[in-house]
C-alpha cells in the first residue's frame, strides 16, 4: 500500500471517529439543560458529525475501494478462469485497508453514534416513553387547597360570582396537576351529572386550571349580570376561547378544546378548610393520543 493511500484511510478512520464523538457531543449537550444557546450547539454537533462521516465516506469511496473498468466485451461462450478472473477482483477491492478491522470499528462507532443522536430526542416524546409522569397529580385524600401564599382555603371565603386560583399544599406551583380554578355555585345550578355527583363542597367546585385544548391556564370567569338574558356562568380560556360549564363538570360549551375540565372532588374538614376528598376524574393537560382512556394517577 502506499503512502498516498495510507494516509487516505487514516482520515477516513480520523473522520469517523470525529463523526462518533460529535455525536456522543450531541447527546452530552441535550441532556444538560444549563449549557448555554443549547438549541445552536445541538446543531452544531450534529450538523458537524454529519459532515465528517459523509467525508469519510467520499474519502472510502474514490481512494480505498478499487474500480475496475472492463474495455473488452465480455465472451458469451467462454467461461473458463471466470471464477479466477472473479476471485482476484474481489481481493484486490479490499487490499487499500491495511488496517479494516480498526476500520470497521471506527464505522461502527460513527453509525452507533449518530443512530444514538437521532434517537436521543425521543426521550422527550413523553406520551411515548414517559406515560405515567403525564397522568401523575399531587392530589390525593385530604390534601388542602391553599392560595398562592400557601394560606388553606376555608369554604367560608369562596363566594358566589368569584375566581379564585388554588393549589395542592406543599406542591411544586408549576407541576401540571397542582393548580385549580375554585368557584362557588348556588346548589340549585348544579347540574352534575350522576358519576360526579359529591364532588362539590356546598356549590363549591374545583377543575384543573390547565385547558384540556392546548394546555394553556383557565384565567377567565364569566358571570351573567342579567340571568334572563346571558348565559351561565362559565370558565374561560382567554387563549382560544374553550369555554367549560362549572355547573355541568366542566363540559365544553364553546371553543376547540375536545373534553370536559378533570373536576377535583371536594370535602370540608372540621376547622372548614377544603381538602381533596381524591384525584381528579380525568387526565389534566391538553388532549392526544389514548387519552380518553386513562384516569389521573397520584404522583409517586
Amino acid at each position: 500500500m502506499d503512502k498516498k493511500n495510507m494516509r487516505a484511510e487514516t482520515a477516513a478512520i480520523l473522520l469517523l471517529l470525529l463523526g462518533a464523538l460529535l455525536c456522543v457531543a450531541f447527546v452530552v449537550v441535550y441532556a444538560v439543560d444549563r449549557i448555554p444557546d443549547q438549541t445552536q450547539f445541538l446543531g452544531l454537533a450534529l450538523g458537524l458529525a454529519l459532515v465528517c462521516i459523509a467525508a469519510a465516506l467520499i474519502i472510502t469511496g474514490r481512494k480505498l475501494v478499487v474500480t475496475e473498468e472492463l474495455v473488452e466485451e465480455y465472451p458469451p461462450e467462454v467461461h473458463a478462469g471466470e471464477v479466477d478472473l472473479i476471485s482476484s477482483l474481489v481481493e484486490e477491492s479490499g487490499s487499500r485497508l491495511t488496517r479494516r478491522r480498526l476500520f470497521k470499528l471506527a464505522l461502527l462507532a460513527a453509525g452507533g453514534g449518530l443512530a444514538t443522536a437521532v434517537i436521543t430526542p425521543a426521550a422527550s416524546f413523553g406520551p411515548l416513553i414517559r406515560v405515567k409522569e403525564l397522568f401523575g397529580t399531587p392530589w390525593t385524600r385530604g390534601r388542602r387547597l391553599v392560595d398562592d401564599n400557601g394560606r388553606p382555603y376555608t369554604a367560608s371565603e369562596i363566594e358566589e360570582k368569584t375566581f379564585y386560583t388554588a393549589f395542592a399544599e406543599g406542591a411544586d406551583k408549576e407541576e401540571l396537576g397542582s393548580s385549580l380554578v375554585l368557584v362557588r355555585l348556588p346548589k340549585t345550578s348544579l347540574k352534575l351529572p350522576p358519576e360526579l355527583q359529591g364532588y362539590d363542597a356546598d356549590g363549591i367546585v374545583a377543575y384543573s386550571k390547565i385547558c384540556t385544548h392546548a394546555g394553556c391556564a383557565i384565567a377567565m370567569y364569566e358571570v351573567p349580570t342579567f340571568a334572563p338574558d346571558e348565559p351561565r356562568a362559565a370558565l374561560v380560556c382567554p387563549c382560544h376561547y374553550s369555554t367549560f360549564d362549572p355547573a355541568t363538570g366542566g363540559t365544553v360549551t364553546f371553543g376547540p378544546a375536545g373534553r370536559p375540565l378533570p373536576m377535583l372532588p371536594l370535602m370540608v374538614d372540621g376547622k372548614g378548610q377544603l381538602r381533596a376528598k381524591g384525584n381528579f376524574n380525568g387526565p389534566v393537560g391538553p388532549s392526544w393520543w389514548g387519552v380518553r382512556n386513562r384516569k389521573a394517577e397520584p404522583s409517586s
